[in-house]
């Protein structure tokens, strides 16, 4: 990509000394502005998301800023790694930064989360369940191998942020698909960037269904409740994908044949997709963080959502990440606006989205 902006400056250069004129433009500068906030994995809901997302932007639909990267599935340490591999696999390495962020919540309680996972053996605990790495020898490559040359970036994710907000004020629009630490360390660092913060679109919570973590919650709202109370009780507007939705989308062996299965569509995605994902529509898995991406683009692609004032229990113990809804009036403590949370999804409609942006040519080409 930055070959190609070099010839055109060239090329510009050439034609002004010629007594031409050319005007050069960035082709995504008019594109929908995202930063991905993400507790990021190979090809699992994450990995899928960074792959649908990198294809609408060669479309020209959406400008990815940045991915970056939090504690949450796993540890931070394994993200990072995860996610360089896949800015090379989908060829945006060049235009497309990672930033590690937060490699702790805000606040946790190491033996009130030994307990609850002792008391909900079926929960999902994310890094919580296996042991920090330390060292890259301690790290799990990709099917697909290590980033072969893709390095960190050097500044961090909630600096990224405060930096890419003030510089495209209110165009800026958050996925959050992981616990939201790092947008909640930004917002404390540099409050004034909450007005000039678009939209975040959230993946995460549990409204009026069981928890996934604990019995009553979600895992990226458990990870980090207060971060979740931090960024709920700013004016930011803000929408949120809960587990309620989720629930209703599964993914099917027929889904997942589309995507590994076609002999005219293998690329290193629909390879890697099946290696993270295979079995996984025999245990009942259903789709997460893959839903922000078409919500965002067409919020149509939600037929039922909900409106209300939002709280979560920060306390640690059986209600952690506990959210309580209040459809009418806001207790002491809740968002000061009514958050609307999708309640229904188109699902033919995404699965065909779905299926299409996943089974792409890679690398993508960028416009």
């Amino acid at each position: 990509m930055k070959s190609q902006y070099i010839g055109i400056l060239i090329m510009s250069a050439v034609l002004a000394g010629c007594g031409g004129s050319v005007s050069v433009t960035d082709p995504l500068a008019t594109a929908p502005k995202v930063i991905i906030d993400s507790d990021f994995n190979t090809m699992g809901d994450d990995g899928q998301l960074f792959a649908m997302t990198t294809q609408l932007m060669g479309e020209g639909k959406v400008n990815l800023l940045g991915l970056c990267v939090v504690t949450g599935n796993d540890w931070l340490i394994q993200e990072e790694a995860d996610a360089l591999k896949a800015v090379e696999r989908m060829g945006v390495q060049n235009v497309v930064g990672v930033y590690g962020g937060a490699d702790y919540p805000l606040q946790y309680n190491l033996a009130s989360i030994r307990a609850q996972q002792a008391a909900n053996p079926q929960g999902y605990f994310g890094a919580w369940s296996r042991p920090e790495p330390t060292e890259q020898s301690q790290l799990v490559a990709p099917s697909d191998g290590f980033a072969v040359s893709t390095k960190l970036q050097a500044q961090s994710a909630a600096d990224f942020m405060i930096q890419t907000i003030k510089r495209y004020p209110n165009q800026v629009t958050i996925l959050e698909v992981g616990p939201p630490t790092n947008l909640a360390t930004a917002i404390m660092k540099a409050p004034e960037i909450v007005p000039l913060i678009k939209q975040i679109v959230y993946m995460g919570g549990a409204m009026a269904v069981p928890g996934n973590a604990n019995a009553v919650a979600e895992l990226n709202w458990w990870f980090d409740p207060l971060a979740v109370r931090t960024v709920l009780q700013t004016t930011i507007p803000q929408s949120d994908i809960p587990l309620d939705v989720t629930n209703t989308v599964p993914l099917t062996q027929t889904v997942y044949n589309e995507i590994v299965n076609n002999p005219n569509k293998q690329t290193a995605v629909t390879k890697a997709y099946a290696v993270a994902n295979a079995g996984a529509f025999a245990e009942n898995t259903d789709l997460y963080d893959t839903l922000t991406i078409a919500y965002f683009m067409d919020p149509t692609y939600a037929t039922q959502t909900k409106s209300a004032y939002l709280d979560i229990d920060t306390t640690a113990g059986e209600d952690q990440g506990h959210v309580t809804v209040y459809p009418d009036q806001p207790a002491s403590g809740a968002s000061p606006q009514k958050i609307t949370y999708v309640t229904q999804f188109d699902n033919n409609r995404f699965f065909s989205l779905y299926v299409d942006l996943l089974t792409r040519p890679v690398p993508i080409t960028l416009p």
